[in-house]
């Protein structure tokens, strides 16, 4: 038996990278899975409708039962297509994991509003179109008496966590913003018995992490690569799991480390008398405060993978992107 038995599961992105990977070990653990993949380039060009029906067929090679489905989860309508899908061929949906994502890495000044929509679209409203639809059919189901365990998995990245990447503006806004509606929802589903958890990848490899800086190339052939998208399935299968407990939680996941994480947490404060502040006031009080800067935490990050010259790489790597 296995810990998905008798599920259905909507996986968004599911025909290449760690959606893929989702998307066959959730089918050998017992789910249903609609396959959903428009089988566009990492930064949301083009189209291969044959994508997601690749990923399908090796499910059902292997004894499962899954369906393609090729529509965009930043279009509204085909979101709500997308569940319709899955209630059409299985009769329900139990499962939506939330990992569809596109880039467009450009420096803020060379960003344009159709790279920043783009990325959001697909990340950000992507996530909450499928969501919403899916709440929308749970809360149908509920009314009509129905308990059953149902589960959201998004996807959200460090790169707006943890280590915000240069030229990561709408990526890390986007992945920031799933991170913070993981929490949003998980309080407004639990009274209908729907949890809602976030797997955050680190240095996954996958189109989309081919260019990080620090990203150690890939072992020998048939070596284990830790870093192979497969490391995320099993987590985002727990996560989907009626025997999971958790709810409004973001997990990173690097290799086999899974970290827990807290989130924004409040550090050193200051606290004025009565009168209001002054500029000058402010200065002397925050100026005593510790300094935490975002390059170092970020040159902390890559210096295992960067090496002695990891400050003047980075430096380098930035510099380059603004010119």
């Amino acid at each position: 038996m296995g810990s998905l038995d008798g599920k259905v599961a909507l996986i968004t992105g599911a025909g290449r990278g760690i959606g893929r990977e989702e998307a066959l070990f959730f089918a050998a653990e017992g789910a249903r899975v609609v396959v959903n993949d428009p089988g566009v380039e990492p930064d949301g060009s083009g189209g291969d409708r044959g994508v997601a029906a690749a990923v399908a067929e090796e499910i059902v090679r292997a004894g499962g039962r899954a369906v393609a489905d090729t529509g965009s989860v930043a279009r509204w309508e085909d979101a709500r297509q997308m569940v319709e899908t899955a209630v059409e061929a299985f009769g329900d949906l139990h499962i939506v994991v939330n990992n569809a994502a596109v880039e467009r890495n450009r420096a803020l000044p060379k960003l344009a509003e159709s790279d920043f929509d783009e990325v959001v679209g697909v990340k950000l409203k992507g996530t909450f179109a499928v969501s919403h639809w899916a709440a929308r059919h749970w809360r149908e189901r509920r009314a009509a008496g129905d308990r059953v365990d149902r589960a959201i998995v998004n996807t959200t990245s460090g790169s707006g966590l943890l280590n915000p990447l240069p030229a990561q503006t709408g990526y890390a806004a986007a992945n920031a913003g799933v991170a913070a509606m993981t929490v949003v929802h998980a309080l407004e589903l639990r009274g209908w018995g729907v949890r809602v958890n976030a797997v955050s990848p680190s240095m996954v490899r996958t189109r989309l992490t081919r260019d990080v800086p620090g990203m150690p190339p890939a072992p020998a052939d048939g070596a284990h690569d830790p870093l192979h998208p497969r490391a995320i399935a099993p987590v985002a299968a727990y996560l989907a799991s009626p025997d999971c407990p958790f709810t409004g939680q973001v997990f990173s996941v690097r290799g086999t480390t899974v970290t827990r994480n807290q989130g924004w947490t409040a550090a050193e404060r200051v606290t004025g008398d009565d009168a209001p502040w002054t500029v000058e006031s402010l200065a002397r009080a925050l100026g005593a405060l510790p300094r935490h800067d975002p390059f170092e935490a970020l040159l902390t990050t890559l210096a295992a993978a960067l090496g002695p010259a990891a400050r003047d790489t980075l430096h380098r790597d930035i510099d380059a992107l603004l010119t």
